[in-house]
């Protein structure tokens, strides 16, 4: 038998069609239901569907009055509240792509994102990084003052146009922009089934930054799609008030990175009589932090593998949980197949690269401004992920690894092109490549290796990797190396850095 998964394909998205619109629909029929707690040791401040939705068709208003037009790209520049969701499905709502960004980015790494994108206006909060641009950039002080603005009508049309975009870092060093259509939400339909087990009556607690895109799906939009109670942690939450939070709010569903779950289990978890069950993606869950999970609490992780061209489409369920070893299996709906080097599907069992049919609903319209960079990913009929695995009886889907070098940070995938050009140019550094280092069960850092005729002051190094990149993008450590592993080729063995970090 091959390696294919088909089971029929999931239900067309209906037109016309809004993202937001979908979204909201069923908060319109329960107005009065909290759909947000935003949560503090001391209390909560909740938002009803009603004021939410109003917000988000008021800052719909806004955004159209401003002159941005619908079609057109606005750069959100936000911090850790609120105001992220709101903006982003405002700006959805009335037809104009917005763009979220991590609030940690530097001045130079959203320079290149105006250069690429060239956005109508930028939406930025206080103290977040944003260089002076030939734009408008509308403050807090305006943007919130929208939400009390007469509600504009959802901007329908064609499911396939472009809806948002989000940054990925890119194997060739450049960050990708993601271009994604207004199906994507209905494809999330199907993570709600094989993963979530996501009912209205759940109280989903996310661990996550309001401006992270796993917070923005998992742990809002997907919610409020199903008509259920978001709980988000305020900024700042010390991760020993998680389980506390939980309990005193009834969640019913947890989900966080891996490494939010091993914060949590150093410190008591109390009871948790609400808790059904929880959920992870980001980075690989360790079978150490699941079964400290299940012993602390009784209820199971399940767990989710994805990426940002596709979001999450492989995943364990309370309806068919993983198999040990394994990442789960397929999505109900999903097309999926492990490709040999010949591009067909090779037999059980044997490894290959993870593919997904070019009409998933949930896979991206392309990489802005890179047409040929998008074809490159496509073989016929199948999207290539550039993940390795093997699949087994049940379609069950085994890690092998990647096949290139990408890293993993506290869930975000980084690349080392894009750190290395970053820092390629620090003064006394001849050479320098990165890779990440393991440094204890469940944690992995960036780690940079550079040649030098002199050793440089570590401090030094971090503060001119602060000025350039994106907190989690920077090297946690620094080693001072003779000369950099390469093959007879004189390309870069990267892996052979992590046996120099032993040594």
């Amino acid at each position: 038998m091959l390696s294919v998964f088909d089971e029929g394909t999931f239900a067309p998205c209906p037109a016309p069609f809004n993202l937001a619109a979908h979204v909201l629909a069923a908060g319109e029929a329960t107005p009065d239901k909290i759909a947000l707690s935003i949560l503090r040791p001391t209390g909560a401040e909740r938002w009803s569907y009603a004021r939410l939705i109003a917000a988000i068709r008021g800052t719909a208003t806004g955004l159209l009055q401003a002159g941005i037009e619908p079609g057109q790209i606005v750069l959100l520049r936000l911090g850790n509240t609120v105001d992220f969701p709101i903006a982003y499905l405002g700006a959805i709502a009335a037809g104009i792509v917005p763009v979220p960004t991590s609030s940690q980015l530097t001045e130079p790494e959203v320079a290149r994102i105006l250069a690429q994108l060239s956005p109508a206006a930028v939406l930025r909060a206080e103290g977040i990084a944003c260089p002076p641009a030939d734009i408008p950039v509308h403050t807090a002080e305006t943007f919130t003052s929208w939400h009390d603005l007469p509600p504009a009508d959802y901007a329908m049309g064609d499911p396939e146009r472009l809806a948002y975009i989000i940054y990925t870092s890119g194997t060739s060093g450049v960050p990708r922009a993601v271009g994604h259509a207004h199906r994507a939400i209905w494809a999330r339909q199907m993570m709600m089934e094989g993963w979530y087990g996501l009912l209205p009556s759940d109280r989903l607690l996310h661990a996550g930054a309001f401006n992270w895109t796993y917070t923005l799906g998992t742990g809002l939009m997907d919610p409020w799609t199903r008509g259920a109670t978001a709980l988000i942690p305020k900024a700042g939450t010390d991760p020993a008030q998680l389980a506390l939070l939980m309990k005193r709010n009834d969640a019913s569903l947890f989900a966080a990175a891996p490494g939010v779950f091993r914060q949590v289990l150093k410190y008591p978890v109390p009871p948790l009589p609400k808790l059904r069950h929880a959920l992870s993606a980001g980075e690989k869950l360790s079978n150490t932090i699941r079964d400290s999970w299940r012993a602390a609490t009784g209820s199971e992780i399940y767990e989710a593998f994805g990426m940002s061209e596709c979001s999450t489409f492989i995943s364990g369920s309370p309806e068919t949980p993983a198999l040990p070893g394994t990442l789960g299996r397929p999505q109900a709906g999903r097309r999926v197949a492990v490709l040999g080097p010949d591009h067909t599907p090779v037999a059980l069992n044997e490894p290959g690269t993870l593919a997904v049919h070019r009409g998933d609903p949930g896979l991206m319209l392309g990489y802005i401004g890179a047409p040929d960079e998008t074809e490159a990913r496509f073989a016929g009929d199948w999207f290539l992920t550039g993940d390795q695995v093997t699949m087994g009886e049940g379609a069950s889907i085994t890690y092998l690894g990647r096949d290139d070098d990408m890293m993993n940070a506290g869930g975000y995938r980084v690349s080392p092109l894009e750190v290395e050009a970053a820092l390629a140019d620090l003064p006394g550094v001849l050479e320098l490549a990165v890779t990440d280092l393991a440094i204890k069960e469940d944690v992995r850092v960036i780690a940079a290796f550079y040649v030098s005729d002199a050793p440089i002051d570590e401090d030094a190094l971090q503060a001119a990797a602060a000025e350039r990149l994106a907190r989690y993008k920077q090297p946690r450590t620094w080693v001072r190396v003779e000369a950099l592993p390469r093959n007879a080729n004189g390309k870069l063995r990267r892996k052979a850095l992590q046996d120099q970090a032993i040594d």
